[in-house]
């Protein structure tokens, strides 16, 4: 993997060297976008140049708590970048941050001046200090999910769906058979609303220093002006950029005076400089070192993210986001078991699910792993739902967030009949067949009768062996788990509830988990597997050679308009796919 920052680090070594080290701030501005992970490509690294990625961004700030040198830290607050699990990730760590006591300052122009202001203001909600400019507004107006439903349009095309789903709660494809919410699909959505609403009341009252009910009539009756914001103890203060720099910096200075000039190795003489935490990162992150023979062994950190699909990892360097593939993620497990030095797994999964084999392949691989005596511990991103669910079956503990989306425990199936719409423009087909059901997934027409007898029974077959592997993995009956099944999305503190998850938390939850059933230390954590740049070229060996499964950089079907093809139920995934939600603000 062609690493830039690493290229361009050594021009930078000369003048830092030169400058007075000072106490750091530092410094986050998410306004610019985060990134899962990092692209493995030059093209890809070279447009992604300016995201910050998820982890350096976590492990960052975890790692400047810990500097003496590191005073403060900055954060301007956007979350658009982020789901809920990533935010509530990023709350522990700044929480982690301040527990040390060191000022963390939360700062935006406005939090969100259309309304949609709950999650950064929930973000900002967990540092010492919140600041909104003198125009901003606080728009904490309380969690809506919105479905849009499309039949009444396909209706006028005369555009049919044919949609067999196991069960009532599997609402995946609803937007193009209804034309509203069914009673399961309303009381499911309800149930998530809930639950991740009475998340952000509890944490704001509690930072806030109001009561819950106090929080919950606040919600009603937003958005906020900013005068208003900071009467009824929204906000700390308002303050423009300059202000708030400013202001921080002033208190680094006089911290540095409290503990002399010279405390914990920082020197009190030298001006407090600010520094990007993933630069920052970076810095102090050394470069993979070359494997030595008594090296005591580490965590293999395993990250897979998209829709679940056979074959090889794909990434596009346009958008339109990745495609885990089960071949790119099962040799990464085969990988881990024959490497001595992997003392245990981190398998961090984000992911609305996708194909049964694929998802399989890959559960099988870690169940393997953990049976080979490597412990794999599942740690659930913002979604982690159907196949995602799927994957961290054969793991010896499963880590999620409160607001992750999980279980979507069913399959569905479904094809758009497009046969009236093109008659209707005059557009003609013929074929010749051989067989009874040659044709029976074309979209000229419906299921027949006996069609639909091999769809349902493959629906009952895939959805027989789902439950039961969940029944197998967790220590549950058939019917405890089909009251959790039949489709149902949880957020991850009602899964935790309901047995579907061992531990609420996250990454760093998941490694303490690890480090604890490894029973070897405080063990590093790496990602795995560290490709070679020259890998992408040489002649692989055989298909045990983990280059020969590495991920792909290619233009998707649908680029960035992926999303815009999920809206309109085209299908871009697979049997096991959990519901898009769409945006819970």
């Amino acid at each position: 993997m062609v690493d830039l920052a690493k290229i361009t680090e050594p021009l930078s070594l000369p003048l830092a060297r030169s400058r007075p080290r000072g106490p750091l701030v530092l410094e986050l501005d998410l306004t610019e976008g985060v990134a899962d992970e990092a692209p493995g490509d030059p093209v890809s690294q070279i447009m992604n140049r300016r995201r910050q990625h998820y982890l350096d961004v976590v492990e960052g700030i975890r790692r400047g708590a810990r500097d003496p040198r590191v005073a403060a830290l900055v954060v301007r607050v956007d979350t658009r970048s982020l789901g809920f699990a990533k935010v509530q990730e990023l709350r522990h760590t700044v929480a982690d941050f301040r527990s040390t006591g060191k000022p963390a300052v939360a700062w935006a122009d406005s939090f969100g001046e259309t309304g949609e202001g709950n999650l950064p203001y929930y973000l900002a909600c967990a540092f010492s200090r919140v600041v909104m400019a003198p125009t901003g507004v606080l728009g904490l107006t309380g969690l809506i999910m919105r479905t849009t439903f499309v039949k009444g349009a396909l209706d006028k095309l005369d555009v049919t769906y044919e949609v067999g789903a196991r069960h009532e709660y599997k609402n995946a494809l609803n937007s193009v058979t209804e034309t509203g919410y069914t009673e399961a699909q309303r009381e499911a959505s309800d149930r998530i609303v809930t639950s991740l609403g009475e998340q952000i009341i509890e944490a704001v009252a509690e930072a806030r220093g109001l009561s819950v009910e106090e929080v919950r009539a606040l919600v009603s009756r937003g958005p906020f002006m900013a005068g208003e914001s900071v009467e009824k103890g929204l906000v700390d203060r308002l303050a423009y950029r300059d202000e708030v720099y400013s202001e921080l910096f002033d208190q680094v200075r006089e911290r540095e005076k409290a503990h002399g000039k010279e405390s914990g190795g920082r020197s009190g003489a030298g001006e407090p400089e600010l520094q990007f935490v993933t630069r920052y990162h970076r810095k102090h992150t050394p470069p993979p070192l070359p494997r030595i023979a008594n090296e005591s062994g580490y965590i293999a950190l395993i990250s897979a993210a998209g829709t679940i699909n056979l074959g090889r990892t794909r990434r596009s360097p346009l958008g339109g986001g990745t495609v885990m593939g089960s071949d790119t993620v099962a040799a990464a497990f085969r990988a881990a078991r024959r490497d001595p030095h992997v003392k245990a797994v981190v398998f961090r999964v984000d992911s609305r699910g996708g194909s049964p084999a694929a998802s399989d392949a890959i559960r099988r691989e870690s169940e393997l792993t953990s049976q080979a005596g490597i412990p794999v511990v599942s740690a659930m991103g913002d979604v982690a739902g159907s196949g995602g669910y799927y994957v961290t079956l054969g793991s010896d503990a499963i880590v999620a967030q409160p607001g992750t989306l999980t279980g979507s425990i069913g399959v569905l199936t479904g094809k758009p009949v497009l046969g009236a719409l093109l008659e209707r423009y005059g557009v003609t087909s013929d074929s010749v067949r051989l067989g009874d059901h040659a044709g029976m997934f074309g979209t000229d027409r419906p299921f027949t009768e006996s069609e639909w007898e091999r769809v349902n029974a493959l629906l009952d077959e895939i959805y027989e062996d789902f439950t039961g592997k969940v029944a197998q993995a967790r220590g549950m009956t058939r019917e405890q788990v089909d009251k959790v099944a039949r489709g149902r999305v949880w957020t991850g503190r009602d899964a935790h509830e309901r047995g579907l998850v061992d531990e609420l938390g996250g990454l760093e939850t998941a490694v303490r988990i690890a480090r604890r059933r490894a029973d070897a230390g405080p063990l590093p954590v790496r990602a795995f597997p560290r490709a070679h740049p020259l890998d992408r070229i040489r002649q692989h060996e055989s298909s045990e050679d983990l280059a020969s499964s590495g991920p792909q950089t290619v233009l998707g079907a649908w680029g960035p308009l992926e999303h815009a093809a999920v809206a309109m139920g085209l299908p871009v995934g697979g049997p096991l796919m959990m519901p898009n939600l769409g945006e819970v603000r």
